[in-house]
């Protein structure tokens, strides 16, 4: 892919239900751009495993099995985005997850101004949404995922990642009844946060049918730095 960064925006967000691909597609478009991708549960165990302050008050709610509060993801979120090596760009991972933290995202600009540069926000079908998530399929090793439609590993048997025989197993979390839960969760929890966004001009949608490839292509073109037909 033909590309200069100063042709891409390069502070975003991805949003898609479950099954999307939004994981893979924010591992593609971080490598792209050269920018940093940041999903909340490693910020939580780098800093506690670096014993940092913010880490050390982490691990007293996981060590009592308790979700950790959304003053000090908001803490860990901040302290992670004025690190040096985000100075270019990142891309920002399972946060936010409420309307809240949205806001509080936005009061991390500078002078006022808003922090995210882009929000994509990837629509499938339901149909297909359950199809992929029910064919979805772990490694038994390294938990690689692989999909036994769309997302098979190169040499049957053997795992892409670590090399090892593949055992495949479905999370206990794919099946259709946990599947149609799952969705319901995220309409609910999303709607608010894309509807805040598209009254900022900031959130794109994109087609997420189709293979991989393809839904890079569509996410790198709604990434283009000009302004976005965006969308509530």
């Amino acid at each position: 892919m033909n590309m200069e960064m100063k042709d891409y925006v390069k502070r975003l967000l991805l949003f898609g239900p479950p099954g999307a691909g939004k994981g893979t597609q924010a591992a593609k478009v971080s490598e792209l751009l050269g920018i940093r991708h940041i999903d909340t549960g490693s910020i939580i165990r780098d800093n506690i495993k670096n014993q940092t302050e913010l880490g050390l008050e982490a691990k007293s709610y996981v060590d009592r099995g308790d979700l950790v509060p959304d003053e000090l993801i908001i803490r860990l979120i901040a302290d992670r985005l004025g690190q040096p090596d985000v100075k270019d760009g990142w891309l920002l991972d399972g946060f936010p997850r409420s309307l809240q933290q949205a806001k509080a995202l936005s009061a991390m600009g500078r002078s006022g101004k808003e922090i995210v540069e882009r929000v994509v926000f990837f629509e499938v079908p339901e149909g297909l949404l359950l199809q992929r998530l029910t064919s979805r399929r772990i490694c038994g090793s390294c938990k690689a995922v692989y999909n036994i439609l769309t997302l098979k590993p190169k040499v049957e048997g053997i795992c892409d990642k670590c090399g090892g025989e593949l055992i495949l197993i479905q999370r206990a979390d794919d099946n259709e009844e946990s599947v149609r839960n799952r969705f319901k969760v995220y309409k609910e929890s999303t709607a608010p946060i894309a509807e805040y966004y598209g009254k900022k001009g900031l959130l794109v949608r994109v087609d997420g049918a189709g293979t991989v490839e393809e839904g890079t292509e569509r996410t790198m073109a709604a990434l283009k730095a000009v302004k976005c037909g965006c969308t509530a």
